[in-house]
């Protein structure tokens, strides 16, 4: 673990990407126009933009994010699109996870990262009840 990368860290960059994309969709909404700029395809736009709109503590499928760009056998190419997420702490490709409900890779680190989010935006969503 690096000095950067603690748990302190982490919940700090938690709670910003909750304020950003649960409770500000203007400012997710202007970082998803600044992304047409990125280099990215029609197909990878459209599924940061579902993504996006994944809740706060909830997860969905690949296969779910593929129905929803009307590419429903494209699961595969979106985990590619959500690999280049060029802001993972903003557009929450962590709430992604497999059918078979495993984790599946992560654009802003490891896994276990991943699940850690994952575990402490529940914990923000059971508290903020």
């Amino acid at each position: 673990m690096t000095g950067s990368d603690t748990p302190a860290n982490r919940r700090s960059e938690l709670r910003l990407s909750k304020a950003n994309v649960g409770a500000d969709r203007p400012y997710a909404e202007k970082i998803m126009k600044k992304l047409i700029n990125k280099n990215l395809t029609k197909f990878q736009w459209k599924v940061l933009k579902v993504t996006v709109n994944i809740p706060l503590g909830e997860t969905r499928t690949y296969k779910w994010v593929a129905q929803k760009v009307g590419s429903p056998k494209a699961v595969r190419a979106v985990g590619q699109a959500l690999r280049r997420n060029p802001y993972p702490m903003i557009i929450p490709c962590h709430r992604v996870i497999k059918q078979d409900g495993s984790l599946g890779g992560y654009a802003g680190g490891s896994s276990e990262r991943k699940a850690e989010l994952l575990a402490i935006e529940k914990e923000i969503k059971t508290n903020s009840n």
